[in-house]
């Protein structure tokens, strides 16, 4: 009998350990909010997230003017929140999501491949972001399934019917907002996206303007709902939950009504967590909206398959880093000038290359080692002379991240 109490207790323990280790994580996109015009508001609600971990200004539209230029656009925002890749990779030019790439895979099927029985949800006014971001069910994608939908009600020309002044969107997120608050309480997804839109509507309609203020302040009530919920998860199951909030570009210097293009404000977005010390990495660079994907995966503890690795486009936002802002110049004939700053100056970086980008088309590269130098070295000249190629693939593998680089034929840098 003494043995038996033992061994329930230590069942009971164990379990107790579980639960409160049982991590969760929701990410937030609200459309079309420039930094400035969230912090001369007053939303309470963001405000205290940011108070419980950290508020970054953050940057979308990839490198201005370099090979991974990204129109700052919102489906092509999502897909770099959810793939960690910038445009040049994960091919989704526009809100017409004409030829997703679905090789780069998006932290969805980062978590089902590794572990298929942990729960996802969307809660989304915008059925693309399901059925052609993620590509819910398709083949091209592992046939990955979301357990908990809620979406298409934009759809719903009956119980939205779509007025001139955009107001049925505010009542569709109000819906969006309130499923997402009463799923989360009651089936707790492992990984959830909340998706809400009325904020760039009112952008476009209005710009700076009243209406645009009143839409983001409608938005930290709704932002509000979800928090409550995590935070009832968090006191009543013990459980550990991440929450990001991010915007997937700004809008334009002038008149607050257009995006799209390369400008200061139109490229600015921010990034809102609970989740308490960052990095040096998130502390002493501009994060991009890239880095949400590897810092969810990082804090579920999800490891990156290393064809993800190689091509993501994000460093994670917590935990060790080992290098980051990599560079290649073709220094002359023949050699290959490499280039990083050290998070950590801890090991070694090993620096592979690859002379193709048979990756894009669902192929391998071929990674050749071509050196592995201590990682606060900071740069390295590599001889390229028997690998002739207009195209040249470098990863930066360091102890705790892998990051990357491409140089092309006529890139400056």
């Amino acid at each position: 009998m003494k043995r038996k109490g033992l061994l329930l207790l230590a069942l009971f323990i164990t379990g107790a350990s579980f639960a409160q280790n049982k991590k969760k994580a929701v990410f937030i996109i609200a459309d079309g909010i420039s930094a400035d015009a969230l912090e001369m508001l007053n939303t309470p609600n963001i405000a205290d997230i940011s108070k419980t971990g950290t508020y970054l200004r953050a940057y979308v539209g990839g490198e201005k003017g370099g090979y991974s230029q990204t129109p700052t656009i919102s489906a092509v925002g999502y897909n770099s929140v959810l793939t960690g890749t910038w445009v040049n990779k994960h091919n989704v030019w526009d809100n017409d999501i004409a030829a997703p790439n679905y090789h780069y895979w998006t932290i969805f099927r980062i978590l089902k491949e590794q572990f298929p029985q942990k729960k996802t949800a969307i809660y989304s006014s915008w059925t693309d972001n399901r059925t052609k971001l993620v590509g819910d069910g398709m083949p091209e994608t592992g046939n990955i399934k979301f357990d908990y939908k809620y979406d298409g009600y934009e759809l719903d020309t009956v119980k939205f019917p779509q007025d001139k002044g955009r107001d049925f969107m505010e009542k569709i997120d109000d819906l969006v907002a309130t499923e997402a608050a009463n799923s989360i309480r009651k089936d707790a997804p492992d990984l959830s996206w909340v998706y809400l839109e009325y904020t760039d509507d009112m952008g476009h309609m209005y710009g700076d303007s009243p209406q645009f203020h009143t839409a983001i302040r409608k938005l930290d009530d709704k932002i509000g709902r979800i928090w409550k919920a995590i935070q009832y998860r968090q006191k009543e199951h013990k459980e550990d939950w991440l929450i990001i909030i991010t915007t997937d570009h700004g809008r334009d210097e002038v008149s607050g009504k257009g995006h799209g293009g390369q400008s200061p404000r139109q490229r600015s977005s921010w990034i809102v967590t609970n989740q308490k010390g960052l990095n040096n990495y998130a502390k002493y660079y501009y994060p991009g909206v890239v880095d949400i994907m590897p810092t969810i995966a990082r804090f579920m503890d999800l490891r990156l398959p290393i064809h993800v690795s190689r091509e993501s486009d994000g460093i994670a936002l917590s935990g060790k880093v080992s290098v980051a802002q990599p560079m290649l110049i073709k220094a002359g004939e023949g050699k290959l000038d490499i280039s990083w700053k050290a998070m950590d100056p801890e090991g070694t970086v090993k620096i592979w290359l690859a002379a193709t980008n048979n990756y894009k088309d669902g192929g391998e590269d071929t990674y050749k080692l071509v050196a592995e130098v201590p990682v606060g070295q900071e740069h390295y000249q590599a001889d390229i002379k028997d690998i002739p190629s207009d195209f040249y693939k470098v990863v930066l593998e360091g102890r705790y991240n892998m990051t990357n680089r491409w140089l092309k034929k006529d890139q400056k840098k």
